[in-house]
């Protein structure tokens, strides 16, 4: 059995990792964390996974408890990894970063866009972005995972193939992004009441948003050349969900997109490249690990449209980490994910 830590264990992507680890048979949860709840039994906090966490309680974070783990998730606010990953690593552990603390790989980009330096720059060359159907093999090898951003995922995977293919126009790129109100995580804040959220929709940090450095240095790594991404987020009055609606224009008309896309994902267990004319809806991944994926040329014209959706919970945080725990550990990749969406 894989024994596993969890720093910061009271976030919905902290619960959402307990409850993909619930059914995973090859991994134990022994150590969850949180400050502010430490001596909360789990089950109490969480009464979903009662029977399957009884005995477990929260503690105050210990790096000798946490570094005798054979893997710690941190599902923390960034800043928090940087002062402990280091001296887990140190100890052997496997550190799997669901926050935003090692996406980047340029240490003062990532203090422009978060307001602070970056705690841990020395650490940044072992960090390997945790995105399987780009960095598999890396994964495999890796000591300190980077999750991908629940925006980046969908976004990424919906304009990958038109780059690596060299197709679209990569200065001509939009994403027109929607999110559910979960992706604003727990902590109280007006713009998450229901009264706030609810019956309306609004987009967001249309000026620049932290996702948009991530998603440009992934799609960057694609195109092989410097890219142009105008990305706008948008809160919608739904609780989980990421649906992204890409723009791009291609270069050349004769080619099948249809057949690019299957072919590109064709053995990639977690997207789905649904039929042509399709319009996937995010509840159909609801509760899944999975990207669904359309791709649309209106008016056989050189615009082309891809529709991306996931669950930004599950492939756009907890599901994708234990897919990276899977790869890292040399397990089937689906263990413990292969669940279906949640209908309705």
């Amino acid at each position: 059995m894989i024994k596993v830590g969890i720093v910061g264990g009271t976030g919905y992507t902290g619960v959402e990792l307990l409850r993909l680890l619930a059914q995973h048979p090859q991994a134990e949860v022994a150590v969850i964390t949180s400050r502010s709840e430490a001596g909360v039994a789990v089950a109490d906090m969480y009464p979903n996974l009662r029977g399957h966490y009884d005995g477990l309680a929260f503690s105050v974070p210990d790096s000798k408890a946490l570094g005798a783990c054979d893997v710690v998730f941190f599902a923390t606010p960034h800043g928090v990894a940087h002062a402990l990953a280091g001296e887990l690593l140190a100890a052997g552990t496997k550190v799997i970063d669901l926050s935003a603390d090692f996406r980047l790989q340029d240490a003062v980009e990532w203090g422009k866009w978060y307001g602070q330096p970056h705690g841990a720059p020395d650490l940044l060359p072992d960090a390997v972005y945790g995105l399987p159907e780009v960095n598999r093999e890396k994964i495999r090898q890796a000591r300190l995972i980077a999750v991908p951003g629940c925006y980046p995922t969908a976004t990424q995977l919906g304009f990958l193939p038109l780059l690596e293919a060299g197709l679209a126009d990569p200065l001509r790129l939009i994403a027109d992004c929607k999110s559910g109100v979960s992706g604003a995580g727990r902590g109280a804040s007006v713009g998450s009441l229901f009264c706030e959220a609810g019956e309306s929709m609004k987009a967001y940090a249309v000026k620049g948003h932290r996702h948009l450095p991530e998603i440009s240095q992934g799609l960057r790594l694609a195109a092989g050349t410097d890219i142009g991404l105008t990305f706008v987020p948008h809160l919608t009055p739904m609780i989980r969900g990421i649906h992204s609606t890409l723009y791009a224009t291609v270069t050349d008309t004769s080619v099948d997109l249809q057949a690019l896309f299957e072919k590109r994902y064709a053995d990639e267990p977690f997207v789905d490249v649904m039929p042509a004319g399709s319009h996937p809806e995010t509840r159909s991944v609801r509760g899944a690990n999975v990207c669904r994926i359309a791709v649309h040329r209106p008016q056989d014209g050189d615009l082309v449209v891809v529709l991306s959706v996931i669950d930004n919970l599950v492939k756009g945080a907890s599901g994708q980490a234990v897919q990276n725990l899977n790869i890292l550990f040399g397990l089937d990749e689906r263990m413990g994910l292969s669940h279906a969406g949640l209908l309705p």
